[in-house]
């Protein structure tokens, strides 16, 4: 039994080491982030499962011999390097910049900010009450294709009800993540649109096309066509048409991005030119933002199989513009709506040097706020889970539209919400 302990202990370091440093080799990629990403997102429940089973190899004769000692002290070190993930998940930087909030400096003298106190248990932000979710709303109906929805909505109100001021409820765009080619409306977003049903607003979770069926643009048309049914729909889930936030992640990230700096570029709305998808605010989680400059990467995110042949399907070295015109640095602009970007430390797919770099070229150009969110020690589609991290930013990224709604009904500019400036003196939860 010593060798088996020996064996769970170079397994659990090197999973350990895994998570801090993921592999980015094209062959190793894939393994390293899923198993990266259940190791930092899953923590606790991972240093149960070590602990009991070097207990229990340990008790049936795993200390018999050197092998045992050493993967005893390897497993040790392991769940050390683990429980320090744990540690980090408890804690979350926004950074603001021209804010006009007082200056916290880290080592590197950028502004740091903890986002403060949650208000509802992580284990809540998937309620069994107090939410009422309306499921496979068809928005989009053209000859066999039907893209449907999911709507989120403070329960026990009837279709077309309205908020506890007499008012419409501000309504918010989910769009899901799967590099393009996978994913559904039913496995992502859910943890942020049960917290912010709970707090009064009605969420829309939306399905598109997905390729390699769909061709880009086709993914961003679907999108903007709920824009613009959202606009005549809304009041009907007691929305008001007239404001409308959009978030998503990874490929949803993208997307999200495209979504608020693409409004009413006719590119993207073919057949409905004339419909307004102007949006509020955009919080785009862990997104892709250029698909021309390698930045972060050995080359273009374009000049990758993935966009090349089932994606954009056509080559990047041919049509660079094309990839431009796919990239939302592309529509940076003054009047851009209001950005909370939301970006992890050790993401192994997406680098936190992509977001870095968006945030940097988004603040120079656009009037509005930009906020960055970047999660320490959160890998990709960190929020998927119902952790610490995911409770943390979710009521961060909840103060912030809140407070741009609350600045929309006052008939006031965009700017940094009182809520998260004071939130930004409160001390970060141990």
């Amino acid at each position: 039994m010593s060798y088996v302990l020996l064996a769970l202990g170079v397994l659990f370091a090197l999973t350990a080491v895994n998570a801090y440093a993921p592999r980015r080799s094209p062959v190793l990629l894939a393994g390293s982030f899923f198993v990266g990403w259940l190791t930092i997102e899953l923590a606790p429940h991972v240093l149960v499962a070590w602990a009991a089973a070097t207990a229990l190899v340990a008790g049936f004769g795993g200390l018999d011999g050197w092998a045992g000692w050493t993967g005893l002290v390897l497993a040790v070190l392991a769940m050390a390097g683990v429980a320090a993930t744990l540690a980090a998940s408890r804690r979350t930087v926004v950074t603001l910049r021209d804010s006009g909030a007082p200056l916290d400096l880290d080592p590197e003298g950028a502004p740091r900010y903890p986002v403060g106190h949650l208000i509802v248990p992580p284990l809540c932000l998937i309620p069994r009450k107090g939410v009422e979710v309306e499921r496979n709303i068809v928005y989009r109906r053209e000859g066999r294709l039907r893209l449907k929805l999911d709507v989120f909505r403070p329960a026990g109100e009837a279709p077309g009800g309205e908020g506890a001021d007499g008012g419409l409820r501000p309504g918010l765009m989910q769009i899901h993540g799967g590099a393009w080619v996978i994913g559904d409306k039913r496995e992502q977003g859910l943890p942020l649109l049960n917290h912010m049903a709970l707090q009064g607003w009605v969420g829309f979770n939306v399905n598109y096309r997905l390729s390699p069926r769909a061709t880009w643009p086709e993914h961003l048309v679907d999108l903007k066509h709920f824009v613009a049914w959202y606009k005549e729909h809304a009041e009907e889930y007691g929305a008001d048409p007239d404001f409308l936030c959009v978030t998503g992640g990874s490929a949803g990230g993208h997307l999200t991005a495209m979504v608020a700096l693409t409004a009413n570029v006719a590119d993207f709305q073919p057949g409905f030119e004339d419909a307004d998808t102007t949006v509020q605010g955009a919080v785009p989680f862990y997104g892709v933002y250029d698909f021309v400059e390698p930045g972060p990467w050995p080359r273009a995110m374009g000049d990758t199989h993935l966009l090349e042949r089932m994606v954009v399907k056509k080559p990047f070295a041919e049509n660079r513009e094309l990839y431009a015109k796919a990239s939302p640095v592309t529509y940076i602009r003054e009047d851009a709506p209001p950005f909370f970007v939301v970006h992890g430390s050790r993401d192994s797919l997406i680098p936190v040097a992509e977001a870095r770099r968006f945030v940097e070229r988004l603040r120079e150009v656009s009037d509005s706020p930009v906020l960055y969110a970047e999660m320490k020690g959160a890998q990709h589609a960190f929020d998927v889970f119902p952790s610490y991290r995911t409770a943390r930013v979710i009521e961060g990224v909840e103060r912030y539209l809140t407070g741009l709604h609350r600045q929309y009904r006052q008939g006031r500019e965009p700017e940094v919400p009182g809520e998260v400036t004071r939130s930004l003196g409160e001390p970060s939860v141990g």
